[in-house]
């Protein structure tokens, strides 16, 4: 058994190709989808943050959303740029819609990717020192996990406008189990092994930000071996979870077949990103007997417990729901994960 979510970037356009036009319907067509997915029988609903675009940017008025339409599928982001975040803000707002959900959140996070804007974290007021970006990210994460831990750190008013418990305080509302649902989106090795050292879950997606010339699942699933590694070697009591990100489009019809019949070739890219190489996993496309060969030699998504489906949002709800539908009906049994 493999949990099946999807992950959607919420992307929306005005041109009158798309089926998502505005920033309303992103938003409100991500609810729907997510009630779609979980009556459908997926396990997640994820979705993209990313910040000076038309895309999804603010998650957790639309992750409360999602966790008061639906009761069983996990809600969760991959992944939220920590650059951007004041990590005390950030715990009351996933503490609020992790109660709303009922303990549902799956909160990926990470030090973000390329921006559409340059440093747009200054914007929000966060200047990182020694232009550390990435040690920025970590240093908000840090705060963030600790917080969530639920201990009181702040000294009460000795004339508090309402009465308030013994001792210091702690940032409220506190979702018990939060803190062990929190995920790290990390583009590496290393930071997988960095991940694993603060007990935090892995989130691999379809890119990797080194190349050792192998193919794509097979560093990736090097990847995911150093993380458990690691988290053995830390000695954390509970057992974490893995989740890879893929695309998988299931040709059952002749609109598939119009919209994604150019990537049934998809291979591997190698490219360059932010002064490096990066490697680019291939988009998974064809009949189903086809992606169940083809995935069944996927090691990558053989190690991770959790596989997100990136839907090409854009197309409408009722598309999206018929190719998550189709990876749970045709791709998923014939691979045993269903």
């Amino acid at each position: 058994m493999k949990n099946i979510g999807f992950l959607s970037f919420g992307h929306w356009t005005p041109s009158p190709h798309s089926q998502t036009r505005s920033a309303s319907d992103a938003l409100l067509q991500s609810i729907d989808l997510a009630v779609a997915a979980e009556e459908l029988g997926a396990d997640g609903a994820y979705f993209r943050v990313h910040h000076f675009a038309r895309q999804l940017a603010s998650p957790f008025p639309l992750l409360a959303a999602v966790g008061a339409r639906t009761s069983r599928i996990e809600i969760g982001t991959g992944v939220i740029d920590m650059r951007y975040e004041n990590p005390l803000y950030m715990a009351e707002d996933a503490g609020a819609a992790d109660l709303i959900a009922g303990g549902r959140l799956q909160l990926g996070i990470s030090r973000g990717s390329p921006e559409q804007v340059v440093d747009g974290f200054r914007y929000f007021g966060y200047v990182p020192e020694g232009d550390d970006h990435a040690g920025m990210a970590r240093q908000h994460t840090e705060v963030f996990l600790q917080v969530l831990e639920g201990e009181g750190f702040a000294e009460p008013s000795p004339r508090p406008m309402f009465p308030n418990p013994p001792g210091l305080l702690r940032i409220e509302p506190h979702s018990p189990g939060l803190r062990d649902r929190i995920w790290w989106g990390a583009g590496s090795r290393a930071t997988a092994e960095w991940t694993a050292e603060q007990g935090m879950n892995l989130m691999s997606s379809t890119l990797l930000t080194e190349d050792t010339g192998v193919p794509f699942h097979e560093l990736q699933a090097e990847q995911i071996s150093r993380f458990r590694d690691a988290w053995r070697a830390a000695g954390h009591e509970r057992e974490p979870r893995v989740s890879v990100s893929r695309s998988i489009l299931p040709i059952t019809s002749d609109l598939d077949r119009q919209y994604f019949y150019r990537e049934t070739a998809s291979r591997d890219q190698v490219g360059h990103l932010e002064g490096g190489l990066a490697r680019f996993g291939k988009t998974y496309a064809g009949e189903p007997d086809k992606l169940v060969r083809e995935l069944a030699e996927d090691s990558a998504v053989a190690a991770a417990d959790t596989l997100l489906i990136t839907v090409p949002n854009q197309l409408g709800v009722d598309y999206n729901a018929h190719v998550i539908e189709s990876v749970l009906k045709d791709v998923a049994p014939g691979l045993g994960w269903r």
